[in-house]
């Protein structure tokens, strides 16, 4: 069956196929996944410390993300956070499934069907109290831990970190963690 596409319909569907190539689940260059790693320590309840801003985040405080493991291996995500302009809390709920060995902190997530960005933990605390996450480039970076605010020598520790990997620590977001969760 042929399709006849006007070329504004064209250039729509080329644009959107562009995009969706970029959609990448893979290790930014130089940076390693923690190993070992164990989902079912790392599962529970996460506070957003920091982040790079991007528009799915953009205005909202008091991000958490729940992480739960499922029987088929993948990780059920629910990412919520408090949008202050409109009031009310906003949820997200995706899936996540690891991209080779669940020993390897490497994961592709997906909140909208069938396309995946990285997810990759790349430094993390011993009692997996803390972790810093980035994705499949250096422009999305997360810095979450167990409980609402890091001591300032770990959130030092995570700086050089993120610096040495190449993120631009300048420009992360600090969370405001101060609203009760309800």
């Amino acid at each position: 069956m042929r399709h006849n596409f006007s070329p504004l319909r064209r250039a729509s569907l080329c644009a959107l196929l562009l995009a969706l190539a970029g959609c990448s689940t893979t290790l930014p260059e130089g940076i390693t996944a923690v190993t070992p790693f164990d989902a079912t320590r790392y599962a529970g309840k996460w506070f957003e410390i920091a982040r790079l801003d991007h528009a799915f985040e953009r205005g909202l405080d008091n991000v958490s993300a729940r992480y739960t493991l499922q029987p088929d291996g993948s990780v059920q995500v629910i990412n919520r956070g408090f949008n202050r302009e409109k009031n009310a809390w906003k949820e997200a709920e995706g899936i996540a499934q690891f991209t080779g060995d669940p020993r390897t902190a490497s994961l592709k997530v997906s909140f909208f069907g069938p396309f995946y960005g990285g997810y990759h933990v790349v430094a993390l605390d011993p009692a997996y109290r803390w972790a810093m996450v980035v994705g499949a480039d250096r422009s999305y970076v997360w810095i979450l831990a167990r409980d609402k605010q890091l001591p300032a020598d770990i959130r030092a520790q995570l700086l050089a970190k993120a610096q040495q990997l190449g993120i631009a620590v300048d420009q992360l977001v600090w969370v405001d963690q101060s609203r009760s969760d309800s």
